[in-house]
């Protein structure tokens, strides 16, 4: 598997992992609703919101297309499905916060919907309102809608081959 060379780390996130922080991320946002309902920002924020959801018994659920990767390669940000107001009373949810590219485009369209994400890192973390773990610049997160088990060499060994 190639990577981009700023990811020097990796962070395999379980399902349960996920379902855990997406909780612990409903805890914080039920402390400042209520909420309109909830925009997910596809394609990682469908299943933060639909955990959301559930918690916070939200039921109205849209959508904002943006497309920023193609795997571990960055692009321009592409705009594939938009949503209209301003974001007023409306829970904006992904699963991360990178560079913060998205998270810019969204802001635009949204400026006055509060932005959550279970993850976040120190480029991005200043676009959001809430979050709840924030992991290193040069650490890739691995969800697990994308990636199944397999075998990983210990990091020890892996220092030896640097």
């Amino acid at each position: 598997m190639e990577t981009d060379a700023k990811f020097t780390k990796g962070f395999p996130v379980s399902w349960e992992e996920l379902h855990r922080h997406a909780r612990a991320l409903s805890w914080r946002l039920s402390e400042i609703g209520p909420w309109n309902g909830i925009v997910a920002i596809t394609r990682g924020g469908l299943v933060p919101a639909a955990i959301l959801s559930r918690e916070l018994n939200i039921r109205l659920i849209d959508t904002v297309c943006v497309s920023t990767y193609d795997y571990q390669q960055s692009r321009e940000a592409r705009v594939l499905k938009g949503i209209e107001g301003d974001g007023k009373g409306w829970l904006l949810v992904d699963d991360l916060v990178d560079t913060g590219k998205t998270a810019r485009v969204v802001r635009e369209m949204l400026p006055k919907a509060h932005f959550a994400t279970i993850y976040a890192k120190p480029a991005g973390r200043p676009l959001v309102d809430t979050f709840v773990t924030e992991v290193s610049q040069d650490t890739w997160i691995y969800f697990p809608w994308d990636i199944e088990p397999q075998y990983v060499q210990p990091i020890a060994d892996r220092k030896q081959l640097d």
